[in-house]
């Protein structure tokens, strides 16, 4: 009898694990698409960008935003960096970057095109299973130098997938994106 209780109970916690959802964890490797809205102008666009985690938490990350906004303009701007991410609890990291931009602008008149650096010092976590929250300060030196805030969250619907919202609060133009990330396991 006592048997038969210890394998009913090792089966009913098998059970309830395998029915369990995952946790996600903290990874750095991943590409996104993001569908990108910007409160100037009406401006919209897509933004496709990624992440690369390379030993002794570097990363490598880089992103191509392209935008149309209501008056006859059009942005196309390239970044590509690094970072590193330093680990200071369970399942919550403190992240910085820094990036070089290239940004085309095409106008009715002509165009014109300017560069400049990245700078991002941020945390990231999981608050809940399935659950992660981002926030981050940002400062770009490209046309007028703009310093914002970053504030996001996704969900995970499996571990390689997750989708979410980011909000950025700046001097020049508040951004809202949606999309999706498929990290590469």
């Amino acid at each position: 009898m006592r048997s038969l209780l210890i394998a009913a109970s090792l089966l009913a916690a098998g059970t309830a694990a395998a029915q369990a959802p995952s946790q996600p964890s903290l990874e750095y490797t991943f590409a996104e698409l993001r569908f990108v809205d910007v409160d100037v102008n009406g401006g919209d666009g897509f933004r496709l960008g990624g992440s690369y985690e390379l030993t002794g938490n570097w990363l490598i990350v880089g992103s191509l935003t392209t935008l149309d906004f209501n008056n006859d303009v059009d942005t196309l701007t390239i970044d590509i960096g690094a970072g590193y991410v330093w680990p200071f609890q369970k399942d919550w990291d403190l992240v910085a970057t820094a990036r070089f931009l290239n940004t085309d602008v095409d106008t009715p008149f002509g165009s014109d095109d300017d560069s400049g650096l990245g700078l991002s010092g941020g945390i990231r976590g999981i608050i809940a299973p399935q659950f992660e929250v981002r926030g981050s300060v940002n400062h770009v030196t490209v046309g007028d130098s703009d310093t914002f805030i970053e504030i996001a969250g996704d969900y995970y619907f499996t571990p390689e997938f997750a989708a979410g919202l980011s909000v950025d609060l700046a001097g020049d133009a508040d951004t809202l994106t949606i999309g999706a990330r498929w990290y590469f396991r």
